[in-house]
């Protein structure tokens, strides 16, 4: 089996796209189950009803003709699905991990976005900054938290009709 080289310095974001991207590019595909099979809860048989079907195939030559599997190849096949589950965890760990990096990432360059803001308002009230002026207009367009939302205005309910 062959490596990826990984950086040995810390990753960008793009380095570590790359990996994932190869690595994804690397699964193994599974053989396709009859589409009639797919449907319904054959994913979420209990594990222990999974090994006692096992040990079943094991004891008889019959059930292993008949299903043209042996013991060793379904063993196999609910090993692959352990490791591959605890890979599925271990993705899932990532993925929170990132999303919470660039939340932090998010809201410190929120932060830094709003000092800004607030410092251009300061120093613009000196002449020898009148430059800020525009860059302050613009950003008080664009800004969403500083500006009230217009309520909506509940439709007045139609007058009953008086008949004669």
């Amino acid at each position: 089996m062959t490596t990826i080289p990984l950086p040995t310095e810390e990753m960008t974001a793009d380095d570590f796209f790359r990996v994932l991207r190869t690595l994804r590019e690397r699964l193994p595909e599974p053989q396709a189950l009859d589409p009639r099979l797919t449907m319904g809860r054959l994913a979420h048989v209990d594990v222990n009803f999974v090994h006692a079907s096992v040990n079943a195939v094991s004891a008889s030559e019959g059930v292993q003709k008949a299903l043209g599997r042996t013991p060793e190849n379904l063993r196999g096949e609910v090993n692959d699905s352990v490791n591959w589950n605890a890979v599925a965890d271990e993705l899932r760990a990532m993925l929170k991990a990132v999303t919470s990096a660039n939340t932090v990432r998010k809201r410190r360059i929120g932060l830094t976005a709003m000092q800004t803001f607030q410092i251009c308002q300061q120093l613009a009230r000196d002449p020898a900054n009148a430059t800020l002026a525009s860059h302050i207009q613009e950003m008080k367009r664009l800004n969403r938290f500083g500006r009230k939302r217009a309520r909506k205005t509940e439709p007045t309910p139609p007058e009953p009709v008086k008949t004669p």
